[in-house]
């Protein structure tokens, strides 16, 4: 049985800067032998939390939560997951508005009568693209973080990479914020960016292996 990663994106554009850096997260972990799946959260539904409390008291098997969309499936692969990565776009010095309904809509698994608790001891990853070098990369990292602190999972950090914060990386030249038409993919121009998902990852997965070190139990 190996360990298995899912990769969430938070952009709203397919291929663009974000989802290329969530890809070498994704294929450093399949060269690592990991069980890899990722989810666009731009390809899904999910509305804001309604904070209603049926999560509380009503949840039954596959039913987390009172609204009816696609996070009810983002929740069984949350589950099925040993290590989570956050991908997203920094927007105005934090992460992408979907991306913070989906963690919104996390507190099923804090308060819920089935779920609460099933996120615990996970490994969580943040991975972040800005425009500028220094626009909002960390403050993004933090938003995932306390999001994976408030779930009681473990967030990999490292200090020897650009940000121990998570996989950082900067879509324009240098992050000097100068603007390229012919340059679609600057992530792919950040070698030290790209390293960091790589060097990141092997971190999640070194804390994966403390945690589980006879492999994963979830299944």
């Amino acid at each position: 049985m190996t360990f298995k990663i899912l990769g969430i994106s938070g952009s709203p554009v397919k291929k663009g800067n974000v989802d290329t850096l969530l890809d070498a997260i994704m294929a450093a972990a399949a060269d690592r032998g990991l069980e890899t799946e990722t989810v666009r959260l731009f390809d899904l539904e999910i509305k804001n939390c309604m904070h209603c409390n049926f999560c509380v008291s009503k949840q039954k098997q596959g039913k987390y939560c009172a609204l009816d969309d696609d996070a009810q499936k983002v929740y069984a692969q949350l589950e099925e997951a040993d290590i989570v990565v956050l991908a997203s776009p920094v927007y105005f010095m934090r992460t992408s508005g979907v991306m913070a309904t989906l963690l919104d809509r996390l507190r099923v698994f804090i308060f819920g009568n089935i779920a609460a608790g099933k996120l615990r001891n996970k490994i969580g990853l943040s991975a972040g693209v800005s425009w500028l070098r220094h626009g909002g990369m960390e403050t993004t990292h933090l938003s995932h973080i306390l999001a994976f602190v408030t779930l009681d999972m473990i967030p990999a950090t490292l200090h020897s990479s650009i940000s121990p914060l998570g996989a950082s990386a900067v879509a324009s030249f240098h992050g000097e914020g100068r603007f390229d038409p012919q340059v679609r993919l600057g992530v792919k121009t950040d070698q030290a960016g790209l390293d960091s998902a790589v060097a990141l990852l092997a971190r999640a997965l070194e804390l994966a292996e403390l945690i589980h070190p006879q492999g994963p139990s979830r299944r």
